[in-house]
């Protein structure tokens, strides 16, 4: 909250999303491909195979365009936006794992020189010294994984850092090993992935039938380090220390998971396919292959992203830059004392640090056709209860009065015409936190209810819970919501 804010009309995540999720595609091949080329290379000097040596020197062609180039770009992209984004998780992260950003800048530098070394080698090395430049390659690549890891795993799963501060406790967190060995995997199946888009431009041919079959192998082999050993591992640990503990109706990583194994299973089956046909394995199929595999990879950041909420980092900081371990102290003093840089409309200022990385007007998660209808006195009243609705939502940490600054500012900008549909009106005003089909479903309260008892029960609202808002709503609205109360009463099962 000690930086500007950067406002944008499009959502956080989806921008971080899709710069994230395609470096960290490229950046595992980066390691999985040269340990692909480097065993692949020992494998036919051994057997004087030149027609693999000759496919694995346009394969390290493609290899270094994609590496060195898009994913060393995108590595700096990533740290250009999240500067942007969330430059108080930014400075959190350097601050706490500095010498680990140091060692693995270090590696970095390495795999990024013996890259270029092995490219420009071919046939300028005897095949021992360009093998050993290899292995230089593909051990800096994976050691840098190791270290990135530890940072990446700890924002899920801090673990005892949270009590001792300790690096390492920090650095080898709950989710350390597993993720390790999942993205270890991962790097196996996509250098076989990367390996058969190569292979499938190659013309109908018996070495053509085996470079893919070979490719195969390496995308099966990493599918089950992957997804059969490591993330079952990974799960049951994310299921007993944060899942568990988070509400039961958070959708998203739920279906992000759902995905990620659906997609995962259409991966094995491509791989199948490729196998079976692999003298006409060809391009469109490999780029298929290629966006399942993608698309996989999202699944699997979209999970563990959405799984951390409300945190950036869990326990530690939350998604909007607030400190936990400040909190009583913005209650007392007020977020907008914290601000460094103001624009002098305390209203939209509020709002974009409190609320603003996570939602957008219109867009993402959007905040308008959430609020359309109704006004001023429910809006204050949702904020201040923000950390009781649906999606795991960080507690609103300013004061009372800057809760209705922050209402004033989305009032004005919201559609007032009233409301006159019931099942509207209920996911308006009930269903931010009472979602129907959940554990905080209250159909069962309405059984039997008349109208008149719907009535008194909507007037009562603040009396049954100081953290509810009191019904704010037309008539019209408010006819139409008991209803739908009504009815909802009558389509439960006593």
């Amino acid at each position: 909250m000690i930086y500007p804010f950067w406002d944008v009309p499009f959502g956080y995540g989806i921008l971080m999303a899709v710069i994230a999720v395609l470096h960290v595609f490229v950046s595992h091949f980066a390691i999985g491909g040269g340990l692909y080329l480097v065993v692949t290379e020992r494998r036919a000097v051994k057997a004087g195979d030149t027609a693999t040596l000759e496919f694995l020197q346009k394969l390290s062609k493609f290899f270094v365009l994609v590496t060195l180039v898009f994913g060393a770009l995108s590595g700096v992209g990533i740290w250009f936006i999240i500067g942007l984004l969330n430059p108080s998780a930014t400075e959190a992260l350097i601050h706490n794992f500095v010498w680990g950003w140091a060692i693995e800048w270090t590696f970095f530098v390495v795999e990024i020189a013996a890259a270029i070394i092995y490219y420009y080698t071919w046939k300028r090395l005897a095949s021992r010294e360009h093998m050993i430049v290899g292995w230089i390659y593909f051990i800096a690549a994976w050691l840098s994984l190791v270290v990135i890891n530890g940072i990446v795993a700890f924002m899920l799963t801090p673990g005892k850092w949270l009590q001792t501060g300790n690096f390492w406790d920090g650095f080898f967190n709950p989710t350390y090993w597993p993720s390790l060995v999942l993205r270890t995997g991962v790097c196996v199946m996509l250098a076989g992935l990367y390996a058969l888009l190569v292979a499938a431009r190659y013309e109908t041919s018996d070495f053509k039938k085996r470079i893919v079959r070979y490719s195969v192998l390496w995308g099966v082999i990493g599918f089950i380090i992957a997804l059969v050993i490591a993330n079952p591992w990974y799960f049951s640990i994310i299921l007993a220390t944060i899942f568990a503990k988070q509400q039961p109706f958070m959708s998203t990583p739920v279906y992000a998971a759902a995905v990620e194994h659906f997609l995962g299973f259409a991966i094995i089956a491509s791989l199948v396919l490729a196998w079976l046909i692999a003298r006409r394995w060809n391009t469109v199929l490999a780029i298929i292959l290629m966006a399942l595999g993608l698309a996989w990879f999202g699944a699997f950041e979209m999970f563990r992203e959405s799984i951390r909420k409300p945190y950036v980092v869990t326990g530690y900081i939350y998604g909007n830059g607030a400190q936990v371990a400040k909190a009583a102290q913005y209650q007392k003093d007020g977020l907008l004392s914290q601000f460094q840089y103001k624009t002098g409309d305390d209203g939209a200022d509020l709002f974009r640090h409190a609320c603003r990385t996570c939602h957008t007007w219109t867009g993402y998660k959007p905040l308008k056709p959430a609020f359309d209808g109704t006004d001023k006195a429910f809006i204050a009243g949702i904020i201040r209860s923000a950390h009781l609705l649906k999606g795991n939502m960080p507690p609103f940490l300013g004061t009372p009065a800057e809760a209705d600054k922050i209402a004033s500012y989305l009032d004005a900008h919201i559609d007032h015409t009233p409301i006159t549909n019931g099942a509207k009106a209920y996911q308006v005003r009930c269903g931010k936190c009472h979602v129907l089909g959940t554990t905080t479903d209250k159909s069962k309260t309405f059984i039997g209810l008349d109208a008149d008892n719907l009535g008194n029960l909507l007037d009562a609202l603040p009396d049954l819970s100081k953290d509810m808002p009191a019904y704010t709503g037309s008539a019209a609205e408010r006819a139409a919501l008991i209803a739908y109360l009504q009815e909802l009463g009558k389509q439960v099962k006593p």
